[in-house]
């Protein structure tokens, strides 16, 4: 099984517990106004085969101790599912640690997608869900795609008790009302599975990709949230109450 794959971080820090191996891969169905990979939108042939990409990362292995491993990222990496499968199944045979981080827009309920998630899910150790805006019409602004089955995976993750840790990027003006949070912070409550809370600041340091690409950064004149704008989200979304936050 062959993966379209955009770039490797050997030693990443903030994509899962530990020191990770991050294997960004190709290809994205949303069109997020904030993205900082718009050079991974493009899908690109498959090149690079599982168990390949699983001995480049070994190499790396004595870093990771007894938290880290490989996350994989993208793009979206759900997009490449039967890829994911066979490279978390071969990691699992290897003792490895496995994060997914994904913002769950290809998740479905539909035969023969579903079978295909659970399948991933059984060699999955932990999931990192990005929900960038609860209100779906906003969603569909922001992202160019509802929410509807972002937060459907979100219900699922729980429904098999998969450990998750939840992404959230504060935008100024666009996603941090009231309102909006405190409609965030029901639906996480909802959850019994999540044991992270991550709030990440905005930020246009992807802004030259996607100028390189022929494309306006929509957000451009959106600023930077301070640190008082990112603690008041972390209170009303009550981040202090997760486990591991």
């Amino acid at each position: 099984m062959l993966g379209a794959i955009h770039s490797i971080e050997t030693f990443g820090s903030v994509d899962g517990p530990g020191v990770r191996y991050v294997i960004f891969m190709q290809g994205c169905n949303m069109r997020c106004q904030f993205c900082h990979n718009a050079d991974t939108w493009k899908q690109m042939t498959p090149d690079q085969d599982a168990a390949s990409v699983l001995k480049k990362a070994l190499r790396y292995r004595t870093y990771w101790k007894d938290t880290g491993g490989i996350t994989v990222s993208g793009g979206e990496p759900l997009l490449q599912i039967d890829f994911l499968i066979e490279l978390f199944t071969l990691a699992k045979k290897a003792g490895v640690h496995t994060t997914l981080d994904t913002c769950g827009q290809p998740f479905t309920q539909a035969e023969p997608g579903f079978s295909k998630i659970r399948r991933l899910m059984e060699v999955t150790d932990l999931v990192l869900l990005d929900i960038k805006q609860i209100d779906n019409e906003k969603h569909k602004l922001l992202t160019g795609h509802p929410n509807t089955n972002i937060l459907a995976f979100a219900r699922y993750l729980d429904s098999i008790h998969k450990p998750v840790w939840i992404r959230h990027v504060t935008i100024p003006g666009i996603n941090d009302s009231d309102q909006e949070l405190e409609r965030l912070d029901q639906f996480l409550q909802e959850r019994k599975n999540i044991q992270r809370v991550d709030v990440l600041p905005y930020h246009t340091m992807g802004m030259y990709k996607w100028e390189a690409l022929g494309l306006e950064y929509p957000l451009k004149d959106v600023p930077t949230p301070t640190v008082e704008q990112v603690n008041r989200v972390k209170t009303l979304l009550h981040v202090e109450d997760y486990p591991l936050t």
